[in-house]
């Protein structure tokens, strides 16, 4: 009798889990066979009509090709290939590629809450020395902390290849944002001589500090998507040495502060409705 409750309660909770959008958007594995178009926002959406990253190129290689994670709207792939480009031409061999999105965007089944809709890319601050990895040796390859100090610094791994590397990505005039940690923002801040208008998308965050996380712009025309608020007036380098600050002399904790609210798994029906096409198209 105990057994047979179970099984029941089993078959009334099926259909509210077949709705969990991770779920299903992590086990497609082709792009939907439509025109290219984000939909929603980089943390709540899905993805249209994706292109790969080719997994080899000449200044570029996808990186940890089980995930399936190579995939993005044609500008951000576009942007990912000029940054290979760019850093073969200034010393290193390209650049090493994680995780971009899923075929049909939407949430991840871990690892991430944003690159949803096709727009976000992580790439590698490790100098690309081999544009000729295995598949085996993609995956078993690691990448590199920059941070010292839990982010307040850069260490010594970190050089002037990576400050080209972010700088090129942030003039490109796709970018909307870039996350990098604080340490990294602060000794670009302290060594940037010429213009220094791109580092105002240059974002601390935590982490990343083996990647920079590249964040385009929603592209013309796509009117479905959501794009972030621009990042507020001036270099942000003030910002980024309180971070820094913070770090290194953490405030005290507000004792009336309210507990994090649980996250609720991300169902089907609140992602936009196109999501549901994005899914069902062949």
């Amino acid at each position: 009798m105990i057994r047979l409750f179970f099984i029941c309660l089993a078959l009334l909770a099926a259909p509210a889990q077949a709705q969990i959008a991770k779920t299903q958007f992590g086990a497609a594995r082709a792009p939907s066979a439509q025109a290219p178009e984000p939909f929603g926002g980089y943390s709540r959406g899905c993805a249209a009509g994706l292109v790969a990253l080719p997994e080899t190129g000449p200044s570029w290689q996808a990186m940890r090709l089980s995930r399936n994670r190579n995939w993005g709207h044609p500008e951000l792939v576009d942007l990912v290939q000029d940054l290979g480009r760019h850093m073969d031409r200034i010393g290193w061999a390209g650049v090493y590629v994680g995780d971009m999105s899923q075929p049909r965007g939407g949430p991840m089944t871990d690892g991430h809450r944003s690159h949803q809709i096709g727009l976000d890319a992580d790439v590698w601050l490790y100098p690309a020395t081999d544009m000729t990895l295995s598949p085996r040796q993609r995956e078993n390859l690691s990448a590199v902390s920059m941070r010292r100090a839990n982010g307040a610094y850069v260490n010594s791994n970190w050089t002037r290849g990576q400050h080209e590397l972010v700088k090129r990505a942030a003039q490109d005039p796709r970018t909307a944002r870039i996350f990098i940690f604080p340490g990294a923002k602060v000794q670009m801040c302290a060594d940037e001589t010429g213009d220094r208008s791109w580092l105002r998308k240059v974002r601390p965050w935590y982490g990343h500090h083996y990647h920079m996380h590249v964040r385009i712009a929603c592209p013309a025309g796509a009117r479905g998507c959501q794009n972030q608020d621009p990042p507020p007036p001036g270099d942000g380098c003030a910002e980024a040495r309180q971070w820094v600050a913070n770090i290194l002399n953490p405030p005290p904790a507000d004792p009336n502060a309210p507990p994090p609210a649980p996250r609720r798994e991300l169902q089907l029906a609140d992602l936009p409705q196109q999501c549901a096409s994005v899914l069902s198209s062949r």
